[in-house]
């Protein structure tokens, strides 16, 4: 317990920026202070993209309250070991996170819950995995493919180096958690989309790519026909996407993007001009897929933004398949 505790709070440390812009309300809570609470679970809602659990606290005085935990989304946080059936209405656990920085009493941010039997669950994108990966390689990028934590969270902090133009600066100092698109049931998209730590299942077919990101039921389809771009395309959140290979290489090349708020990353939109080369192969070692991409914005990007990154192959994982639910996302926004 005491380790657990001790990495989770360095982890904490380290995730902070990321966590505030993976949950749109946590700019309600205060990451500096961490409170523990022990009571009856009376409410476990699993829906996307927050989890929604409620206790009963009886209080030393004998007053009962009940105290409201943002949790994660299902799509982040079944990769890690949390599923529908990890708890049952009824069941007495603890749970450690961070308080509401106006009502500690009233509602936290869960980081992670010990049950009666002192087994742990993970509440938060930041907290250590209960799955082993499997000793598992592919032989193509076909399969289900999970993006790390470290690598979503490095190119989302790397935003501060990037050659954005004014227009994005302003916008992005003036951007505030409680914005986020997915507030409103829209995802991201491509980089930020095919790095997000979450299950991504990729099907290869003779004339198709399509990828299967689970988060918030995206899906990109890339054509292999030979097809050109057509020129008066309606944009659309995904663009259009066509492809090639290079050997063992996918490449992908996408325009026609619509215009987003956080069409780059959260926090960094992007315009109709939008436009993205994306490199897909699989490392050397079969356990990994490299992902690269050059993003062309002249709304947004004074130059082309070029990065790398890898994919862990995961068949052992299952998607949620959960599409955003209006009521649940925007829950925290509201009442808070």
């Amino acid at each position: 317990m005491k380790r657990y505790v001790l990495w989770l709070a360095v982890s904490v440390g380290l995730t902070s920026s990321v966590a505030a812009r993976a949950h749109h309300s946590a700019a309600a809570f205060d990451t500096s202070r961490e409170i523990i609470v022990d009571g009856i679970v009376t409410e476990y809602d699993w829906r996307n993209p927050h989890v929604h659990m409620v206790l009963e606290i009886t209080g030393a005085n004998g007053e009962i309250r009940e105290q409201r935990v943002e949790v994660g989304a299902p799509s982040v946080l079944a990769p890690l070991g949390l599923t529908p059936d990890s708890l049952r209405v009824g069941e007495r656990v603890s749970i450690y996170g961070n308080p509401n920085r106006a009502d500690a009493r009233r509602s936290m941010l869960g980081l992670y819950l010990t049950k009666a039997d002192g087994s742990q669950l993970p509440l938060n994108i930041g907290a250590p995995s209960l799955l082993e990966p499997e000793d598992a390689r592919a032989t193509s990028i076909a399969g289900t493919w999970f993006g790390p934590l470290a690598p979503f969270r490095g190119f989302v902090r790397s935003q501060g180096n990037w050659p954005l133009t004014d227009k994005a600066r302003m916008e992005r100092a003036e951007w505030t958690i409680e914005q986020a698109a997915y507030a409103d049931c829209v995802p991201v998209t491509a980089p930020t989309l095919m790095i997000y730590p979450v299950t991504t299942t990729v099907e290869v077919n003779d004339d198709t790519v399509v990828f299967e990101v689970d988060w918030m039921t995206s899906r990109r389809v890339v054509y292999l026909d030979g097809r050109a771009h057509p020129e008066n395309a309606e944009p659309t959140l995904h663009g259009h996407s066509i492809g090639h290979w290079e050997g063992e290489t996918l490449v992908v090349d996408t325009i026609h993007y619509a215009a987003h708020s956080e069409g780059l990353t959260m926090g960094v939109g992007s315009g109709l001009g939008k436009h993205t080369v994306e490199r897909f192969s699989l490392a050397a070692n079969g356990r990994h897929m490299n992902y690269e991409v050059t993003v062309e914005d002249p709304e947004y990007l004074a130059e082309p933004l070029t990065h790398s990154s890898q994919l862990e192959y995961r068949p052992d994982l299952e998607p949620t398949g959960l599409a955003c639910d209006l009521e649940a996302a925007r829950r925290y926004r509201t009442d808070e």
